[in-house]
Parts: C-alpha cells; structure tokens; sequence
C-alpha cells in the first residue's frame, strides 16, 4: 500500500492539478485570516475551508490516472487497494494543509477571545484547531470519496454532489466539521479552549464507511 500511496503522490505533484485547490485555500485564508483577529474564530475559519478543498482533492486523485494506467494498477494490485490508495493520497494531502494552516493561523491570530477580553494561550488554540481541522480534511475525504468515481463517473453529476455534500457537512447540525468549527468560535467567544474530541473520532469513522463502500464497490465496477 505504501508504494501505492507513493505513485499516487507523485502523480498529484506531478500532475500540477494540486495548485488551483491549494491556491483557493490560500486565499481563503489570506482573506478571512487577518492579524490580530482572534485566535480560536481564525482556527475555526480555515478549519471550515478545508473541507471541500479535501473533497477536490479527492476528486483531483481518483480521475488524475489514465485509464489505461488505472487498469494496469488495478490488474496488479486489485482495484479496491489501488482506490484506497488514491483515496489515502488525498486525505495525507488534505491533513499536511491542515497542520501547515493550523500553525500558520496560530501564529498570526490575536491570542485572546472575542472582543479581546480574555488571554487564550496560543498552544491550547493550536492543540484544539488542529483537531478541528483533522475532522474537516476526514469528512472532506468522506465527501469526495461519495460523490466521485465510482460511485458517480459523471462529471455533471459528481461535482454539483460533492459541492452540495461539502456545504451540507459544513452546516447541518450534528455533522463533525458543523461541531468541530462550531466548538471553536463558541470558544472564542467565552475565552475558553475546546477540547472536544468526539467530532475527529465521528469523522474517522465517516471517512472508513466511505472508504470501505467506494472501495467496494470499484471491485466490481471495470475501471
């Protein structure tokens, strides 16, 4: 698996497709992430607009490989463990923006709540947004690995789907991610750090159940 994982990566660097997500989640963060603002809403910020660059990201992995190539690695490896590696690709991709922006907001946020009236410790902000952002990078994962090949192999439909999914993580109560973001910017409005980490452990297991299904389910589809 890891050799797979490793063709895969190269084939993302390779490719250059990486650039328009990376670069729409840097601005993102270069527009909403100013200096001086508080600590825990930027956390949740960039948090909230890693999911859908997640599930792009996916998108980009799983239709990046030739045809030809993907039946040639499905023929020699199984389908199912040449899908999961594209799936891992873009979860690693996804998670390496999540810490890199974790640490990046945490530097250049004010460390103090709302209205600057309580000192939040610029660690504990950092030690709850990672977290945070590692539910948004699962369930963008999740989104995109439900919403894309093999599941739906139709451009029309498979990106409208993931866009309406992404959002609809993002704001229906209960979701991780609406729980994760939501936990934050209640905290910042108090001062007081979350540390909840049941929205991770939901997103992990949404993002097994999703990496299971569209992994099984390209076993018995031709490539």
């Amino acid at each position: 698996m890891t050799a797979l994982v490793r063709y895969h990566a190269e084939l993302l660097l390779r490719s250059q497709r990486w650039l328009p997500p990376v670069i729409l989640y840097a601005a993102f963060l270069g527009i909403g992430v100013q200096s001086g603002q508080p600590v825990l809403d930027s956390l949740g910020y960039s948090a909230a607009a890693l999911l859908p660059v997640a599930a792009w990201l996916v998108r980009i992995c799983v239709t990046g490989e030739p045809d030809a190539a993907r039946a040639c690695v499905a023929a020699a490896r199984g389908p199912a463990r040449a899908h999961l590696a594209c799936l891992l690709t873009a979860l690693l991709a996804a998670v390496a923006l999540g810490v890199v922006a974790t640490l990046l907001v945490t530097l250049v946020s004010d460390p103090a709540s709302n209205g600057h009236r309580v000192h939040v410790a610029p660690l504990r902000a950092g030690a709850a947004g990672l977290p945070a952002a590692l539910a948004c990078a699962l369930l963008g994962t999740a989104v995109g690995a439900l919403t894309n090949r093999p599941l739906l192999r139709s451009t029309g439909r498979a990106v409208p789907s993931t866009l309406l999914a992404a959002l609809l993580s993002l704001v229906v109560a209960g979701s991780p991610a609406q729980a994760a973001v939501s936990g934050l910017v209640t905290g910042s409005e108090s001062g007081r750090v979350p540390l909840s980490w049941w929205p991770l452990g939901a997103a992990a297991l949404a993002a097994a159940l999703a990496f299971a299904a569209a992994c099984a389910l390209t076993s018995r589809r031709s490539p």
